[in-house]
């Protein structure tokens, strides 16, 4: 893994980590993370987050 791909992966993390933060306390809807997850993985284009992911990029 390269020193950008670690940078993406980590940064997708702390920011899906914050929505599903967000979600748990009610101040998101399911349909609301589910388009922050998909936003997030086109952006950082994570390696191992897309396959946590509850949500297909696809």
């Amino acid at each position: 893994m390269s020193e950008e791909q670690f940078e993406a992966e980590k940064d997708y993390q702390i920011s899906i980590h914050l929505a599903k933060t967000l979600r748990q306390k009610g101040l998101l809807s399911d349909e609301e993370y589910a388009i922050i997850d998909t936003k997030l993985q086109e952006k950082y284009r994570p390696l191992f987050g897309t396959l946590l992911s509850e949500n297909d990029l696809l």
